[in-house]
């Protein structure tokens, strides 16, 4: 009962219509406040914030780099959340949302590699190592290949979408090890220095402009999902509404 309950409350809210004309509201402001959030947060970290006193200008590569890291987690969470929305409660817009999601989190995956790699060469002396960390984010990555694969890989769409919804689940399992690989292995990769259990191990000048530049990447994540699942949504109805009109023209239609 309970289960019918809220896959009633989650079909009701996922309504292409009500989501078209939602979406269509907030497109503007989300775009808005991506842009000036990470102009604003990239701007003051890239030219007016302190360098590191050890490791100097290479560190503003953070600006960039914890954010596309943070996104790159949180981006296969929405997945594995849309996966089981469409495993469980058949959610119709939870599969192409997954399948908006999986671009952009590999696009943001690579960006996490390869501002690592670039802060890595001058801090450790080469632009790769098998450090736990990086091997887990490079695994998420492949993850998300794998996602986009399957979907494209079957004929029917559908059950390109049931194999992506459950390798998204699987490999959830990754997201804890990337988080606590510094605490389980001894790593090259310095430890988080922002938690929720503990104060920030760096300077308020250095701080707050990372938090913006997060948020506005987060924003702006959220800004280009909601636009490319508007694009399938209507290409989707319009796929349906050309097909319908296609069967009434046919001789012999009902």
């Amino acid at each position: 009962m309970l289960r019918r309950r809220t896959g009633g409350r989650l079909h009701r809210f996922g309504n292409p219509g009500r989501f078209l004309r939602l979406a269509a509201r907030l497109q503007p402001w989300l775009n808005a406040i991506a842009i000036l959030l990470t102009g604003c947060g990239l701007i003051w970290g890239l030219c007016f914030a302190p360098a590191d006193w050890q490791q100097g200008d290479a560190v503003r590569i953070m600006y960039v780099h914890v954010p596309a890291a943070w996104l790159a987690s949180v981006g296969y969470v929405a997945l594995a959340v849309c996966s089981v929305l469409s495993l469980v409660w058949r959610h119709p817009l939870a599969d192409l949302a997954a399948a908006e999601i999986g671009p952009v989190g590999a696009t943001v995956t690579a960006v996490c590699l390869a501002s690592g790699s670039l802060w890595g060469k001058p801090m450790w002396g080469a632009w790769w190592v098998w450090d736990a960390r990086l091997t887990s984010v490079l695994v998420l990555f492949f993850l998300y290949l794998g996602h986009i694969a399957l979907l494209r890989a079957f004929d029917e769409p559908q059950r390109g979408y049931r194999a992506g919804a459950i390798l998204a689940l699987v490999g959830a399992i990754d997201l804890p090890i990337i988080k606590f690989s510094v605490q389980w292995w001894n790593t090259l990769h310095q430890p988080d220095s922002i938690t929720l259990t503990g104060a920030p191990t760096m300077s308020t000048s250095m701080l707050w402009p990372l938090l913006i530049s997060a948020l506005g990447f987060s924003f702006g994540f959220a800004a280009i999902v909601t636009a490319r699942l508007r694009a399938a949504v209507m290409e989707q109805r319009l796929r349906v509404l050309l097909l319908a009109r296609g069967n009434q023209g046919t001789p012999g239609a009902a």
